[in-house]
């Protein structure tokens, strides 16, 4: 079930227009003025990146060097490599925080970084 996005050409606001089916046919009026005189806009994406995406561009933090640790991901992968060592289970606030990072929202002090 799609969302698609439309310019108006009047307003040149955006509207979110929602569709139970995929149909390249689809026109939505402007839901700020009215007007029938919208366009089909490219949708933004997200994307995550896995583990090796992050080794590839910042390195492998096992190698202790200089940029081990320039992404929190991978600060993140270390803590749950120590904790996976020791048998011991990551605790529920350090693992929420790993997940949060992963996802991009940094804790205030990595963000000020």
């Amino acid at each position: 079930m799609p969302i698609y996005e439309f310019r108006c050409a009047d307003c040149r606001k955006i509207t979110n227009h929602f569709t139970r089916k995929v149909d390249t046919e689809t026109v939505a009026p402007c839901e700020h003025c009215g007007s029938q005189n919208t366009s089909r806009m490219m949708s933004k994406f997200g994307r995550s990146f896995s583990r090796q995406d992050i080794v590839e561009k910042y390195g492998d933090s096992t190698d202790g060097g200089a940029d081990a640790y320039r992404d929190p991901r991978q600060i993140g992968s270390w803590v749950e490599n120590r904790f996976d060592e020791y048998g011991m289970d990551l605790p529920d606030g350090a693992r929420e925080m790993i997940d949060a990072a992963r996802e991009g929202e940094f804790p205030d002090p990595v963000k000020d970084l």
